[in-house]
């Protein structure tokens, strides 16, 4: 048997809505070999048929590659949190392409998997940095994923996670958006999109104050999370670079100072947390450069 890790992404990081996403330092795990039936085996509340997701994903892998899929045993040990935003759903779909290539001996290159877990995903905000790690901006076109990757380095930049105690399914968050935008608006976000990604590439990240900013999705999901307003506002009057809706919510992001830098902030995000929302979790992260991997 095989195992493999993949991690929790958070998507959006405000402005870059479906395109941008980064790999954080929490973790799915599964164990898997070959069989000639779907045999599951998770604690979790998960399908556990052919309904599974990473069952679904490795059988469509199979059928990108011509192959006959018969069945797959997997064990799933997951400890990225459910319908929260920080994209468990992507773990599945990217462990599902990864294991399916990996059994049929490595049929599909990097790109390939990226491009095919966006494709079964819908987008590749999340499934991008999940198997490639990092921070990640990438755009579906036409059946193909382009991107850019940059490594980020934990001296220079973190992560602090809100995690409420409910879920909240994408179906959710994503009725919850207008159907129709302002040409003012859309122009807002393309901006500070651009401006995101040139600070992660460049290290700027004084730039995401303002580059975070957007006027598409987070107001309009901030009204499924309670609190969700003065939690983003006491993530940055504590010094956070941005607060942002991680994904489809109800997941708050805040980025941070790497290294001790982050400490006070992280602090003071914990203080305020414990004392108004004592059911929510609060979690210090930094961005997983490595992606998924098999371990």
């Amino acid at each position: 048997m095989f195992k493999l890790r993949v991690p929790a992404t958070s998507a959006n990081l405000g402005s870059g809505f479906d395109s941008i996403g980064v790999a954080l330092s929490l973790y799915n795990y599964v164990t898997f070999e070959e069989s000639d039936r779907v045999l599951v085996e998770c604690d979790d509340d998960v399908p556990k048929d052919e309904h599974n997701l990473i069952i679904d994903s490795a059988k469509r892998a199979y059928a990108q590659a011509g192959r006959p899929f018969y069945g797959l045993h997997i064990i799933q040990e997951n400890y990225v949190p459910l319908q929260r935003g920080l994209g468990s759903s992507s773990t599945c779909i990217s462990a599902g392409v990864a294991i399916a290539s990996a059994l049929m001996g490595d049929v599909f290159s990097l790109h390939d998997k990226v491009t095919l877990a966006a494709m079964i995903e819908g987008h590749p905000d999340n499934v991008a940095p999940a198997t490639l790690g990092g921070y990640v901006a990438a755009v579906l076109d036409h059946g193909e994923v382009y991107y850019q990757r940059k490594e980020l380095d934990h001296d220079r930049i973190a992560f602090v996670a809100v995690v409420p105690d409910f879920r909240v399914c994408t179906e959710e968050a994503r009725a919850a958006l207008p159907k129709q935008l302002l040409l003012a608006d859309a122009v807002y976000n393309l901006s500070r999109s651009s401006l995101l990604t040139a600070a992660f590439l460049t290290e700027n990240y004084g730039l995401l104050r303002i580059a975070a900013k957007d006027r598409l999705h987070q107001q309009h999901r901030l009204k499924l999370v309670a609190g969700g307003e003065e939690i983003m506002r006491t993530m940055l009057d504590c010094g956070a670079y941005s607060a942002t809706v991680s994904g489809a919510g109800p997941t708050l992001l805040a980025t941070v100072p790497g290294g001790s830098g982050g400490n006070g902030i992280y602090e003071g995000i914990l203080a305020h947390v414990q004392q108004h929302y004592p059911n929510y979790e609060v979690i210090r992260l930094q961005a997983d450069n490595a992606g998924l991997v098999v371990i």
